[in-house]
């Protein structure tokens, strides 16, 4: 029978990986930031607008909402599927953490767009 030796990790493996889930989480939320706020305020614009209509009401702050979820979505599936692999709470955090910082980039260049082509 073979036995699986399990390695345990050094402390300055340890520490990289947490701060690199650190530094990504604060840089991550920095660029969703940013388009939550500007969303918010649109979608609150839209909602309390007498000429807005009730689907253009509702349809704005849904879809803005979705893309400022979306991302938090994504390093939810990405870190269960690291854990569901047997990984540590760590080692399957960086992987969903720097997911995170990759896809709050898509908000942040939609709203970029959406004021640079504003009239």
């Amino acid at each position: 029978m073979m036995t699986e030796v399990r390695r345990e990790r050094t402390r300055a493996e340890r520490v990289t990986e947490g701060l690199t889930v650190a530094v990504a989480s604060v840089l991550s939320f920095g660029l969703l930031a940013g388009p939550a706020i500007v969303f918010g305020a649109t979608a609150w614009h839209l909602v309390t607008n007498a000429g807005t209509t009730t689907s253009g009401g509702l349809l704005v702050p849904v879809t803005l909402l979705v893309l400022v979820a979306l991302p938090l979505v994504l390093a939810r599936v990405v870190f269960r599927s690291g854990r569901r692999k047997g990984r540590g709470r760590l080692t399957a955090a960086v992987p969903a953490v720097l997911t995170l910082l990759g896809s709050s980039v898509v908000p942040s260049a939609v709203l970029c767009l959406s004021v640079v082509y504003a009239d």
